[in-house]
């Protein structure tokens, strides 16, 4: 059994703020991995799909999703797919499952009317929004049950094909710098890296 409240204080030191999103994909993805019946990914055993983008309210939710359950984009197992939702799905790569989560649209919808949002809308800085407000929010993500807040959907089967790391390296020929050879282009019989390639590439 996973518990987020293990993984809090490390997360909190890996995002670098307080705040009460990335608690919510904490207890989230803790959820996905107690339905799956899986531990924390040491390599590639779960591959996490999140739903969330960049530009909007609330996309510290994968940093929690990212500490509780291992996946990382160093690792290669952490995605987004830039639909500005409030889900993901977390995929056992050794039995083929997933299970896919999702913030309830009325929570959600009450979160962004906190205090600590209408802070945030006022250009307050995160980690400038004063502990009063922070900290209840806070420790009530983290004490509520996880049936409030979350939709946890059905394991499901997810076939898997596994991609074999690259290992092999070369020298692009233009600035020299050393590239995995799965990126470099052929251009005009030169082995380019991606950016020497665009650079090199005729005007349309």
């Amino acid at each position: 059994m996973i518990e987020a409240a293990d993984f809090l204080s490390t997360a909190l030191a890996f995002h670098g703020h307080k705040c009460p999103a990335m608690p919510l994909g904490l207890r989230a993805g803790a959820a996905a991995m107690n339905a799956l019946g899986v531990e924390r990914a040491e390599d590639k055993e779960l591959v996490l799909l999140a739903e969330t983008g960049d530009d909007h309210a609330a996309g510290c939710f994968v940093d929690g999703l990212m500490t509780v359950t291992g996946c990382t984009y160093g690792k290669g197992n952490a995605r987004k797919t830039y639909w500005g939702k409030m889900a993901f799905t977390l995929i056992d790569t050794k039995r083929g499952k997933s299970v896919r989560v999702s913030l309830k649209p009325e929570f959600f919808g009450r979160m962004l009317q906190s205090p600590f949002v209408a802070q945030r809308r006022q250009g307050v800085p995160p980690q400038d929004v004063a502990p009063a407000i922070t900290d209840p929010l806070v420790a009530a993500v983290m004490s509520r049950p996880a049936a409030d807040f979350l939709d946890i959907g059905p394991v499901l089967d997810h076939p898997v094909t596994k991609r074999k790391g690259e290992f092999e390296s070369a020298l692009c020929d233009a600035c020299g710098e050393r590239v995995f050879v799965h990126k470099l282009r052929e251009v005009e019989g030169r082995r380019l890296c991606i950016p020497c390639a665009e650079k090199a590439a005729p005007a349309a």
